[in-house]
């Protein structure tokens, strides 16, 4: 559909790049409270721990500071291994405390000592403080961890390899400035060498996971160059045994899809859509990041959309949308409104997998915001579909349920109503009548006529049009020939009555 095509039929001329939207505002919404499905810092707390560390007083703790500094290792071990057992209390470490005593230079220095035990246990304690605020966790990066760290990725010892892929998987996930900062210092490709078979499946997750925080956030986004360097390791560990990892490798292939058309280009070509779809039949934990992924994708171009559409995901989405989380309903037609911002083709095929009808259902049952997901799909199909297909719909009983919004307090929902009932009287043509009839029935009318007074002038004005357009004092009624056929509960649409190349307005 040309971009003049869209702006003509629509009374507000929401473009293309509207239809498909990655809507900031909604897609904060969706991701809000996202810790619950992703933790983005972790504190290593032992199951069982070796000795019991009484609370220390502050004196104690300067003390503490002194022998981590000792020339002599086994009582400098000694000393690092309490400050990381009081660093690792389940409930209120002292982080504050022991950083104000000046432990973390302390601690970062030994991560350069020729004691691997020391290398880890410095590393621990630093990977718990890290874990912290963000206050804490960038005292860390001042003191000049991070290079050491990336240092450590190259130990011999493989547990000490792991702690420090742990410790800058917290000072990732602490937010962009971080994430650039670790990006910069070299860590994407001697974490990338973890991804094979040897690496056990403990220090995998953390891999996968750290991987997870690096292609995280998007004010600013990563450098692409640099994390699309996971990529095909991500395609590898989403297909792994191991459901924690797939979870990870998931949420960091979306953070990499959500982007401009170019990135998620680059995610097309990386071959992991096909291995996607099957993920989205597994467990809640991997379903969500998988479809979150896909989702992404389909707010690209049609030819993307087209890709995850061959990918098999209808049938998915066909169980997804009568899902018992609503989260998850709500992630599925989104995805929906997307898919159905695309061409002709990919509306019908929505159609044809049986889409339809549990859309209308989640428009007229289902929690509001699954209803403001639902109404933005119904008005993207009003844009692209043809006469036939939006006839399909109106079928569906799709016009009640979008009255039923008119009256909701999210302007933008209430505008996106009007627009996709603005749009379905403007290609009912001849029947618009019939479809005038079904919203005075739904009590639309009235709600549409109180809108006309609404402080929202794009709102008012779209009111004012339909009310102009089709019922106005001359009603369209009036005129016997445009009066639908007796006994139809529809507006139908006959062969022959649609050009090959489309209505043109």
């Amino acid at each position: 559909m040309s971009e003049a095509r869209i702006r003509s039929f629509k009374f507000m001329g929401r473009d293309a790049a509207e239809m498909r939207r990655r809507r900031t505002e909604t897609t904060v919404e969706l991701r809000r409270n996202r810790k619950d499905e992703q933790m983005l810092k972790r504190r290593n707390v032992p199951l069982e721990e070796d000795g019991v560390v009484s609370p220390l007083k502050p004196k104690s703790l300067d003390q503490l500071v002194v022998k981590a500094q000792s020339a002599n290792m086994e009582e400098q071990l000694q000393a690092v291994s309490v400050a990381r057992k009081i660093l690792s209390r389940d409930k209120n470490p002292p982080i504050d405390e022991l950083v104000r005593c000046g432990i973390v230079p302390v601690l970062v220095a030994c991560l350069q000592s020729e004691n691997s035990s020391i290398q880890f246990e410095a590393a621990w304690a630093l990977t718990n403080i890290a874990s912290g605020n963000s206050m804490q966790t960038r005292t860390v990066v001042e003191y000049g961890a991070v290079p050491l760290f990336i240092q450590l990725l190259s130990s011999p010892h493989a547990y000490v390899c792991e702690q420090a892929v742990w410790a800058l998987g917290n000072i990732t996930g602490d937010g962009p400035v971080c994430r650039d900062y670790v990006i910069s210092q070299g860590i994407i490709p001697p974490l990338l060498s973890f991804v094979n078979s040897e690496t056990p499946i403990t220090f995998l997750r953390n891999v996968a996971w750290t991987l997870s925080n690096l292609c995280r956030n998007k004010d600013p986004p990563p450098p692409f160059e640099s994390v699309c360097m996971c990529l095909p390791a991500l395609v590898e560990l989403v297909q792994h045994q191991d459901n924690e990892v797939k979870v990870d490798a998931c949420w960091a292939l979306s953070f990499l899809a959500d982007g401009k058309t170019k990135q998620i280009q680059v995610v097309v070509e990386s071959s992991v859509i096909p291995r996607l779809i099957p993920l989205l039949e597994q467990s809640d934990k991997i379903a969500l990041p998988a479809l979150r992924t896909l989702g992404n994708i389909v707010t690209g171009n049609d030819q993307q959309t087209q890709a995850v559409l061959d990918g098999g995901i209808l049938p998915a989405l066909q169980k997804l949308i009568q899902h018992s989380r609503p989260g998850i309903v709500r992630e599925t037609v989104w995805t929906l409104s997307n898919i159905l911002a695309g061409s002709k083709p990919q509306i019908q095929m929505v159609i044809d997998a049986q889409l339809v009808p549990p859309l209308v259902q989640a428009l007229r049952q289902a929690e509001f915001r699954i209803q403001r997901e639902a109404a933005w799909a119904v008005s993207n199909f009003t844009v692209g579909g043809t006469k036939e297909q939006v006839s399909y719909l109106v079928q569906q009983g799709v016009v009640h349920p979008m009255c039923q919004l008119l009256d909701c307090k999210d302007t933008t929902i209430v505008q996106v109503v009007l627009d996709g009932l603005a749009n379905i009287l403007k290609l009912a043509e001849e029947q618009a009548t019939y479809v005038a009839t079904l919203i005075e029935e739904a009590e639309g009318l009235d709600k549409i006529e109180k809108l006309q007074e609404h402080e929202n002038e794009d709102i008012y004005k779209l009111a004012l049009s339909i009310i102009d357009s089709y019922f106005s004092s001359d009603d369209i009624e009036d005129v016997p020939q445009l009066a639908p056929p007796v006994g139809l509960d529809s507006f139908q649409f006959g062969p022959g009555t649609l050009p090959d190349s489309g209505f043109q307005f």
